[in-house]
């Protein structure tokens, strides 16, 4: 996401507050939650998620090496819902992202795992209006003879952003294929599972099993990176606790505010909503946005609330009560618009955006990204009361 975006987005969500009172209005009352207790839990709440994507990621696996070693229809599927099952723990997992950690530091894996959107073209073979254009790394044996980890590793995002070789898009990608059918359709991808099967259909079926297991494997790698730095003891989770108070608060609350005020409504959703174009939605093939929305906003609030699965603790929002209680309520009451506003667009997602801003279903799509930035906008005015600020 670029930067310059960020500034602007947070920059015009700050205005709305601009000359709301940021005084302590409960100076009196006596402090129960310190910021060093908000922070601890945020940690154990990270390295929690990190473990359960981390856990649906092998689940995944498993599905996908046994539909590789048996391809059926029935383990297509298999693989297919184990793909949509994975991406529940993950989705909630990105309001960790823009916080200045490890997932998006400069050797951050975060390229690898969740990149889009995806030039399908760049990984297999693709109908362009009806004509089949047989390209893609599965298909071009003569510059990949071999499909190797480090190859498909080194290839990601080689030559431009959209040629994403791996990650879960590429994975879900292989799983369903283009999604060529009119969204008043209905329908998902269409691959068949005997894209798989020697001799099937289309070309290098042994090319495109080797790759999906790949893909799979390489997701492991990097969760699996990623929850050891934030295990107790990891290297960056020592390194985070170490952070000046308000510092790591900002990281915090940097990663809620650019996803909530930036990366999901702009980004995410009024891209697509503008274009009325279902190649520029999250979860293109399967016709899964839907879910990534709702997981997105969900994180969101998990980092706020301080709450994630059995874990609760103390919060950012326990800050924000203490210091200003007219904030609290505010944000609380943005918080279940925001979730409202996002449970009403219709879905599958790419048939709320299909006829764009002006239609019935386009309007709600609008209506979420305005709550969303609604909240994004109370974050930040909570962020200010507790004495954090946050810098795009």
């Amino acid at each position: 996401m670029k930067k310059n975006l960020l500034t602007i987005a947070l920059a015009a969500s700050a205005i709305i507050y601009v000359g709301c009172s940021s005084d302590d209005d409960n100076s009196n009352s006596q402090e129960t939650v310190t910021k060093s207790d908000v922070i601890e839990n945020y940690a154990n709440i990270v390295y929690q998620n990190y473990q359960d994507a981390l856990s649906d990621a092998v689940e995944l696996q498993t599905a996908i090496e046994t539909f590789t070693a048996n391809p059926t229809q029935e383990n297509f599927d298999e693989a297919k819902e184990e793909w949509l099952e994975s991406r529940e723990s993950y989705g909630v997992s990105e309001a960790y992202r823009f916080a200045n950690g490890p997932i998006d530091d400069e050797n951050g894996p975060e390229g690898l795992l969740n990149a889009w959107p995806l030039d399908e073209n760049f990984i297999d073979y693709v109908d362009n209006n009806g004509e089949v254009i047989n390209g893609g790394i599965i298909n071009s044996t003569e510059d990949y003879p071999s499909i190797t980890k480090d190859l498909l590793e080194s290839l990601n995002e080689n030559g431009g952003e959209k040629n994403i070789s791996v990650g879960y898009h590429a994975i879900e990608f292989l799983l369903w294929g283009q999604d060529l059918t009119d969204p008043s359709d209905f329908l998902t991808g269409q691959r068949p599972y005997t894209d798989f099967v020697d001799g099937g259909t289309a070309l290098n079926q042994d090319r495109r099993r080797a790759y999906l297991n790949i893909c799979a494997e390489l997701i492991i790698d990097n969760l699996t990176y990623l929850s050891d730095l934030w295990a107790p003891g990891g290297t960056y989770r020592t390194e985070f606790l170490a952070l000046e108070e308000d510092e790591a608060l900002q990281n915090m609350y940097l990663g809620i505010t650019t996803l909530v005020s930036a990366e999901l409504p702009i980004e995410r959703m009024s891209v697509a909503l503008s274009n009325a174009d279902q190649e520029d939605e999250h979860s293109c093939f399967s016709d899964n946005t839907h879910r990534d929305i709702i997981l997105n906003l969900e994180g969101v609030i998990n980092v706020y609330n301080g709450t994630y699965g059995d874990i609760s603790g103390a919060s950012l929002a326990d800050l924000v009560e203490e210091a200003n209680s007219e904030f609290f309520e505010s944000t609380a009451d943005a918080i279940d618009e925001a979730e409202s506003k996002v449970d009403a667009i219709y879905i599958p997602f790419d048939y709320a955006i299909s006829g764009g801003e002006s239609s019935t279903e386009g309007q709600k799509v609008s209506d979420a990204v305005n709550a969303l930035l609604d909240l994004g906008a109370n974050l930040l005015a909570g962020a200010s009361a507790i004495g954090v600020t946050v810098n795009g």
